[in-house]
């Protein structure tokens, strides 16, 4: 989705990869006349890890286009339907998504499903360096504000909106944790002391879930647009949303919200900025406002460090073979003994 106003990727490109812009136009006029004037340019925008995401404009209107990454195969994984789906349910909520405009699952329009929303504009705070201009005041109102937001979206009733089926709450916890458990096995090529302790163990002190709500699956702040007045203008990326433990939103913010005690790290966190929030006060502060009992979150922060460790692990293990490249991919193998580090450290702490 939108990560505010973009960069091309390559300067002067009006029509990027994936995006056939004369059949989009073609689309767009027979399925919703009008929506465009002038003729279309586009930019691929910077800063996704998944699917590609490109602001498009006829000259006086701008638009988003969403669709799988290039030569995918598994649709289930990019699935166009279900995010449209899912902000198209919560448009009239308390909770900040673009307007669903549509949704094309002919891939013989641009070669893939795809779908045109709304652009938003605003920022996507990535770092604690992006996020010094705002000072520490409003660093530590802009955080909040994203539990605040997270409140809202696990306050929305999924039968009311139409997302009854759009999950299966019972047992999720066990099928996520044997999801990445099996995630693990089909991309570990080396020893990694402790991941299999924090595995198991995360398995035998499951918690008691409480009741599903709709959960965003990769909660944090470089997936929102921050308005340049601090607040929250959109929640973007919703390909891994489903309903489920709303505890696990709240536990990957926390981990996100963690110093991870490095130098240099090639996974985005804003910890280190002026006036952000502790992991204790934003516990408290979703605790407060959701009044949901809080005190497994350390299982849940378990699990987050559990869950990106085995997503670096595969990303290290397609760089051995050559099959990621990108800044910063040579260093990941070494981050994935912190992030289990850090996991055993919070399961025991807890």
């Amino acid at each position: 989705m939108s990560k505010g106003t973009p960069a091309p990727q390559a300067a002067g490109r009006e029509e990027p990869p994936g995006l056939d812009l004369t059949r989009l136009r073609a689309h767009l006029d027979r399925e919703r006349p009008g929506l465009a004037g002038g003729p279309l340019s586009a930019q691929l925008i910077e800063g996704g890890r998944s699917n590609l995401t490109y602001r498009v404009t006829d000259g006086a209107s701008s638009w988003v286009v969403r669709r799988p990454p290039l030569g995918h195969v598994l649709a289930t994984a990019h699935d166009m339907r279900r995010e449209h789906r899912v902000i198209s349910a919560l448009y009239e909520t308390p909770v900040p998504v673009p307007e669903a405009l549509l949704l094309c699952e002919d891939e013989s329009v641009i070669g893939a499903p795809f779908y045109v929303m709304e652009l938003v504009e605003g920022t996507p705070y990535r770092t604690a360096d992006q996020l010094a201009p705002l000072g520490a005041e409003r660093t530590h109102a802009v955080v909040l504000s994203l539990v605040d937001t997270l409140v809202d979206l696990h306050a929305v009733d999924p039968e009311a909106v139409g997302l009854g089926d759009f999950g299966r709450p019972e047992g999720f916890l066990e099928r996520q944790l044997r999801r990445w458990g099996k995630q693990l096995g089909a991309s570990k090529n080396r020893e990694l002391p402790g991941i299999d302790e924090l595995h198991e163990s995360l398995g035998r002190a499951l918690p008691a879930s409480p009741a599903p709500a709709v959960v965003h699956g990769d909660y944090r702040l470089d997936n929102v647009l921050v308005g340049a007045d601090g607040a929250i203008r959109a929640v973007l990326d919703w390909e891994m949303s489903t309903l489920g433990d709303p505890l696990t939103d709240l536990g990957l913010l926390v981990m996100y919200s963690q110093d991870l005690g490095l130098a240099e790290s090639p996974v985005s966190t804003t910890s280190g900025a002026a006036g952000h929030p502790s992991p204790a006060e934003l516990i408290e502060r979703y605790a407060a406002r959701s009044g949901r009992d809080t005190s497994a979150i350390s299982w849940y922060t378990a699990f987050a460090w559990f869950k990106l460790a085995v997503i670096l692990e595969g990303i290290h293990y397609r760089f051995t073979l050559g099959q990621t490249v990108g800044a910063g991919f040579d260093r990941i193998g070494e981050l994935v003994p912190v992030f289990i580090d850090h996991g055993l450290t919070t399961l025991k702490e807890g």
